[in-house]
């Protein structure tokens, strides 16, 4: 024999009431009344084992989540941009040079660096006075590195 308790099935399609009183007739404007129906509950042996669901995160888990994800993300950024900096070689400048008026920087890097290719010089140019690119312009200060 097994045991059950009886509990208010709030969830389940409830069980539509008729508002009409015996002997006449319902009315067919107002809508019947919903209530929630009775239902035995199994306890004890006759529980079925449920499987665990999916896993339902909270607001606090989300935020969270993205937290330690955007902490994890600005590590990395810092790390890689440290290491970035640190891994620069350290150029002994041997004299600067000033950029004259229609001057570039490939003809600068042959005329100050002649023991290497125009491509090597120009690039050795470019880390002594972090260039983003080959375009200077006149009256600028280049440190000419005396690795070349």
């Amino acid at each position: 024999m097994s045991a059950a308790a009886a509990a208010w099935d709030l969830n389940a399609a409830p069980v539509r009431v008729p508002r009409s009183v015996p002997g006449r007739a319902a009315r067919s404007d107002r809508p019947a009344v919903l209530r929630p129906r009775l239902v035995l509950v199994p306890t004890g042996d006759a529980v079925p084992s449920a499987a665990p669901g999916r896993l339902r995160l909270t607001r606090a888990g989300r935020l969270a989540i993205t937290v330690t994800v955007a902490a994890l993300l600005l590590a990395v950024v810092t790390v890689s941009l440290l290491s970035r900096a640190g891994a620069a070689p350290a150029t002994v400048a041997d004299h600067a040079v000033t950029v004259a008026q229609g001057q570039t920087l490939s003809e600068i890097a042959a005329r100050e660096l002649p023991n290497l290719s125009v491509a090597d010089a120009v690039a050795e140019l470019q880390l002594a006075n972090n260039l983003a690119s080959a375009h200077v312009h006149a009256g600028q200060v280049l440190v000419v590195p005396a690795r070349g």
